[in-house]
């Protein structure tokens, strides 16, 4: 059994090294993850966006994600998510724990349950894992990487950008990045019981915010730092990991 997972978005696609390829079959696809060791730990690692990011955000097969690595096992995630920046605190090449999200996508399914095991709801009212956050910021110093702080994420349909008078509304209701991949990435999670939680790697300005625009390589640069640096955390916050505590991840399921 693997009982931790790294799920990398745009631009972490692999862990450096050799890894054990497993497909995992389930109800809504077969997935493939990558396992490798580190330390007395096994670490499975899944690319959000598949192969050669093959997928795009709003078509991603988010249940068979999930779902595959729950079956190997896994019981902590850390993700990577590329995001724009709302917030003139988060500039370009901040690495932000996320903290909150508000959801605009549309099309996308959101649920294991559509009622074939009755009415369930899961209590979403702090959806990142509270032990796994505070992980990330008290060992960052250690792995020598600088958590800039927490943030709102505004999860967009996508593939489309933002229109300006979209991202003005954004900061309006106090969003402070803009992605599209995190919902409903972590709301299965918690359906679950997964402790999950996440870092936004901040590529960009979001349209409107400055006059400028950033350059590809720029770009480029940000997220190869970006993916070191988290990669290099991720997995020594795996390896300080104990037994599970209180953080109530498992316990957020209601049935009626």
């Amino acid at each position: 059994m693997v009982e931790y997972a790294i799920i990398g978005g745009t631009g972490v696609y692999g862990l450096d090294g050799d890894s054990r390829e497993e497909v995992v079959d389930t109800r809504y696809g077969s997935v493939k993850v990558y396992v490798q060791k580190h330390g007395e730990k096994e670490i499975a690692f899944l690319p959000r966006h598949g192969a050669g990011h093959s997928t795009p955000p709003h078509m991603i097969n988010y249940r068979a994600n999930i779902k595959a690595l729950e079956s190997i096992g896994v019981k902590k995630i850390l993700a990577t998510a590329a995001v724009g920046s709302l917030n003139f605190s988060y500039p370009p090449g901040s690495l932000v724990v996320l903290e909150q999200f508000v959801d605009f996508t549309r099309f996308r399914p959101h649920t294991f349950y559509d009622g074939e095991e009755g009415v369930i709801h899961v209590d979403m009212a702090d959806p990142y894992c509270r032990d796994l956050s505070r992980a990330l910021e008290d060992t960052a110093p250690t792995a020598g990487t600088i958590i800039s702080g927490r943030g709102t994420y505004i999860c967009v349909e996508g593939p489309r950008f933002e229109t300006r008078a979209e991202i003005s509304f954004y900061r309006s209701i106090g969003g402070d990045l803009v992605g599209m991949t995190n919902v409903p990435e972590v709301v299965l999670a918690r359906e679950l019981g997964i402790c999950y939680s996440a870092v936004g790697i901040v590529t960009n300005w979001c349209n409107g915010m400055v006059s400028s625009h950033i350059s590809h390589s720029e770009i480029k640069t940000i997220m190869d730092t970006g993916r070191e640096q988290l990669l290099k955390l991720f997995i020594k916050v795996f390896n300080n990991a104990g037994s599970d505590g209180n953080c109530g991840c498992g316990e957020g399921i209601i049935r009626i």
